[in-house]
Order: structure tokens, then C-alpha cells, then sequence
């Protein structure tokens, strides 16, 4: 596993959901933005005080802990 530097849990924020640190951005809000046609720059420039490459290890953090993810249909 990758070690990520920027993406704490507490259950406290967001009832535990992964968040990037010092913020409360969570992974999944990161997905939803980039599903919908925002670019890395663009919630960088929205979100000027997030760590540089917290929202690329966001989605680091993201494609890890889905790629044992099984969907029953």
C-alpha cells in the first residue's frame, strides 16, 4: 500500500470519511468534481489552501482502496 501524507480519518469530520488533512474535502467530494467535468487546476484554484498533490493523492487514495472492490448487481 502507498503511503498517503495528506488523507486523514476522523471519525469526528464527516462521520469518518476519508478527508484531505487540515480541510474538510473529502475523497469522495474530489471524485465527484473531477466526475463532472472539474480538472485538478481548477479545485486547486478554488481551493488555494489545500496541500500541493493533496487532490492527486486523493485520487491515489482512491483507485487503492477501490481495486478490491466487488459490485453485486
Amino acid at each position: 500500500m502507498l503511503p498517503f501524507h495528506f488523507i486523514t480519518s476522523n471519525p469526528e469530520i464527516l462521520n469518518g470519511k476519508p478527508i484531505i488533512s487540515g480541510s474538510r474535502i473529502s475523497v469522495e467530494l474530489i471524485l465527484e468534481w473531477l466526475s463532472t467535468g472539474g480538472t485538478i487546476e481548477s479545485i486547486y484554484n478554488q481551493y488555494d489552501h489545500l496541500p500541493k498533490d493533496s487532490v492527486e493523492e486523493a485520487i491515489r487514495y482512491a483507485a487503492q482502496f477501490s481495486k478490491n472492490e466487488i459490485l453485486l448487481l
